[in-house]
């Protein structure tokens, strides 16, 4: 079966699948790297660009399949076709390579893939502005254009392979090393980063660990770090949501507890943690933490008087009223 479907996807991969239109004049000039973490399966794609809302175009990623970075003057379709390749069982080198062949613009393409088994493949047209290049490595490739200097890639893989944590902490270290080096030529605009599982559950919104993009900023990558941070913090939270839905107030305090420990300057955290250490019989540890939430947002006070209902609160008019004097 995955034989015929790769038949029948090369075929439509015949030349006019990309010389029947124009070439896209997109200029999406970048960096970018694509990954494999070997001990989780998560496969990733993060990049950079002096363009605006580069996210929906150059990265695409899909659980237990692979990640694609398709940039330069990029031809978006490699990005799904890419996928729909190793799916149907090609390997990236196998799948860049079938897309490559059909492409009559390939000289003004950089486009880089990498499979479930870390199986990698990079693509950088002799016709790409320079600087220009791409490298390879064991379960990664890097690959930029229209760089300050040609020894953006590099610092990006030396990142990559130094850097400790999660994929995600990975991908983000290439792209703070890229930065460093000088980036692209014209300065910076936009980011985005996508983490995805490394067997699919059938659930495409569950299989995604991060998928964030910063459309529009002067410090993109900054801004992709942050978020990140964020975007760790309220998965904290939706934990927490989880444990106390299921009335388990030691759960509940442990997670929005680990939330307000990565976010500490954002008062829902806060708040919230403070309601489960409310509900848990923990009083004396909430109230500083309602003071502080209380002293930011006023309003919040008001919040306080519907929880009980939802039984999210102790319906207890006393315990109500100590909260609600901290404000």
């Amino acid at each position: 079966m995955k034989a015929t479907v790769v038949a029948l996807l090369l075929c439509s991969l015949a030349a006019p699948a990309f010389a029947s239109e124009p070439l896209p004049l997109r200029p999406v000039h970048t960096y970018s790297i694509v990954a494999h973490d070997p001990a989780t399966g998560e496969l990733g794609v993060a990049v950079q660009s002096h363009w605006f809302s580069v996210g929906p175009i150059v990265p695409w990623a899909e659980a237990g399949v692979g990640a694609v970075a398709t940039q330069s003057f990029v031809e978006p379709s490699y990005g799904p076709l890419g996928l729909a390749l190793m799916r149907a069982g090609k390997s990236a080198p196998e799948a860049l390579k079938a897309l490559v062949a059909a492409d009559e613009g390939r000289e003004v393409r950089q486009v880089a893939m990498i499979d479930a088994r870390g199986r990698v493949a990079a693509h950088t047209g002799k016709n790409c502005i320079a600087a220009a290049g791409h490298h390879t490595g064991e379960n990664y490739s890097v690959q930029a254009n229209l760089m300050d200097k040609n020894t953006v890639w590099p610092a990006m893989a030396r990142a990559f392979e130094a850097a400790s944590g999660d994929l995600t902490d990975r991908l983000l270290a290439a792209l703070e090393a890229a930065e460093r080096e000088g980036g692209d030529i014209r300065g910076r605009q936009s980011a985005a980063i996508i983490v995805v599982r490394g067997e699919s559950t059938g659930r495409s919104w569950q299989d995604r660990v991060v998928d964030l993009r910063v459309e529009d900023h002067p410090t993109p990558v900054e801004e992709l770090k942050r978020l990140v941070r964020v975007h760790r913090a309220y998965k904290h939270m939706d934990a927490g949501d989880g444990c106390a839905a299921a009335k388990d107030w030691d759960c509940a305090t442990r997670e929005y507890g680990a939330a307000e420990k990565i976010l500490p300057e954002q008062v829902e955290v806060v708040f919230w943690h403070a309601v489960t250490l409310a509900s848990n019989g923990r009083v004396e540890e909430a109230l500083p933490l309602f003071k502080r939430v209380f002293a930011r947002e006023p309003k919040w006070a008001e919040l306080v008087d519907r929880l009980p209902a939802a039984e999210l609160l102790p319906a207890n008019p006393e315990l109500i009223q100590r909260i609600k004097s901290q404000r």
